[in-house]
């Protein structure tokens, strides 16, 4: 392997993957805490328990090391390491028999929030009906085929472009539109009822 050109900035992920394709293990750590937390959010989107949602992020980066020395640079790392952890993922649910789920925690993203943060002024009734709107979501997301669940959570909560959902889930960019296009609908109608007295507020 050869090192890094010198138009490739040392810290960058390209200059990281050639050291720790190259056996260097300290890059492949400092890979591991870029990304440890985005990873481990992604896990905890997906399954309801804390510990199972560890599992699936260590099993990630143990699975991308394994794998690293095939990586061609065709897609970005981070996007390659989240795909490795979609699949990770749905494999740990499907052994341990679990719907893919979102966790409550990320119910509570301002990204879902019709209200966004709750005003430190706001009103007993306000606050119920933010309440409500955010089990309505959850209710929704749940509801969700996990392809369309699974598209809206890397876009909405994530913010991943839709090339690189594309990239992630394995299909064409188009597909990604269509399925939040679709999720976003489902999860509206959904809503919609909740915010008719709001005129021209979505969740």
């Amino acid at each position: 392997m050869t090192p890094p050109s010198t138009s490739t900035p040392a810290g960058s992920d390209a200059a990281l993957v050639e050291r720790a394709q190259a056996g260097d293990a300290r890059a492949y750590e400092l890979l591991v805490i870029k990304y440890q937390r985005r990873i481990e959010r992604l896990a905890g989107h997906m399954a309801r328990d804390p510990h199972l949602a560890q599992d699936i992020a260590q099993e990630t980066f143990l699975q991308a090391w394994r794998a690293l020395p095939g990586f061609r640079g065709e897609a970005q790392f981070f996007t390659w390491l989240y795909r490795i952890a979609l699949n990770t993922a749905k494999k740990a649910l499907m052994a341990r028999k679990r719907d893919w789920t979102l966790t409550q925690a990320a119910l509570d993203d301002e990204t879902f929030s019709p209200q966004g943060e709750p005003s430190t002024h706001a009103s007993p009734e306000s606050e119920l009906a933010a309440r409500e709107i955010a089990e309505t979501v959850h209710a929704a997301m749940q509801a969700l085929s996990a392809d369309l669940r699974e598209a809206i959570t890397l876009r909405e909560i994530e913010g991943m472009s839709y090339e690189e959902i594309a990239e992630a889930m394995n299909c064409p960019v188009g597909t990604v539109r269509s399925r939040i296009f679709r999720a976003r609908e489902a999860i509206s109608a959904k809503v919609k009822p909740l915010l008719s007295h709001q005129t021209g507020k979505r969740w």
